[in-house]
């Protein structure tokens, strides 16, 4: 297929709706197999499959092949809606908290090998990332990674101090005590904070999230180079918190669940049953 003649005289809407219908199928394929099954360059498939994915219309396996995405099987089956997964709840969460806090980035981390691996809605159109793309980032240097640590097992936050609190800037937490004192500090007041500890001209402001059980997840997290608008925009990335996190205990109330299957979370991301040795904390 050269050049662009086969993408010539179509609309945007044509070679979108072309690619979406080869998946009726349920099934997937590779970027080659679009290209070739809908007569668009590759070039041309690829971008707008993954404008698709960005979206949650398609999603990426883990062999890299494309599939029918979430938002796309609701559509298709709109009276047996296939059950949210913990990205399409935070994507919605999200997008609400962005439209309140339209200059700050949001993410959402969870803990991965010590480290937080993170999705983002960044100010603007653009929608929140996927899992597959995930970014990681330190977590005793982030106010996500404190948020995590706080109220993850004292063990995990052993093996964080023990691999050693690498300094990012003169304001990084590099020592055991100042960094379990900030912990104990997030306990209370269920919000971390950290003041330009990764780069010196941001800072950031995390909470929780958990779900059945008091079992902490996952962390929401504003960054802005304003700080004092961060203060002012702590209210509603609490409620954003609670909301998150309630909808994922009355989604998995029974026993442990996994709540997600992306390849990125792992076991990171799972409700355990009450009763697990792990520490608990409450929800509220």
């Amino acid at each position: 297929m050269a050049g662009n003649s086969a993408d010539s005289g179509r609309s945007v809407t044509n070679k979108v709706v072309a690619i979406l219908l080869i998946f009726t199928g349920g099934t997937h394929y590779s970027l080659t197999e679009i290209a070739r099954l809908t007569g668009l360059p590759i070039s041309t498939a690829h971008r707008l499959a993954n404008e698709l994915v960005a979206w949650g219309i398609l999603e990426r396996t883990e062999e890299g092949q494309y599939q029918a995405g979430p938002q796309l099987k609701v559509i298709g089956n709109r009276s047996r809606p296939a059950p949210a997964s913990i990205h399409e709840k935070a994507r919605r969460v999200m997008e609400d908290l962005a439209a309140a806090t339209s200059r700050t980035s949001i993410r959402l981390g969870v803990l991965s090998d010590l480290d937080v691996a993170y999705i983002e809605k960044l100010p603007g159109s653009r929608p929140v990332s996927m899992f597959y793309e995930a970014v990681t980032a330190p977590a005793h240097a982030t106010a996500m990674g404190k948020a995590l640590l706080a109220f993850s097992p004292p063990h995990t936050v052993d093996l964080v101090v023990r691999r050693g609190l690498e300094p990012y800037t003169p304001y990084t937490l590099t020592t055991p005590e100042r960094l379990r004192r900030a912990l104990a500090v997030t306990r209370l007041t269920r919000v971390a904070v950290c003041r330009r500890e990764l780069d010196e001209h941001t800072s950031a402001i995390a909470v929780p999230v958990f779900c059945a059980g008091g079992v902490v997840v996952a962390a929401l997290e504003l960054e802005s180079c304003d700080s004092h608008y961060l203060r002012r925009m702590q209210p509603p990335l609490i409620v954003a918190g609670r909301a998150l996190s309630r909808e994922l205990a009355e989604t998995h109330n029974r026993g442990y669940v996994a709540l997600a299957t992306d390849r990125y979370l792992g076991a990171a991301v799972n409700c355990h049953p009450v009763g697990a040795t792990d520490r608990r904390w409450p929800a509220g």
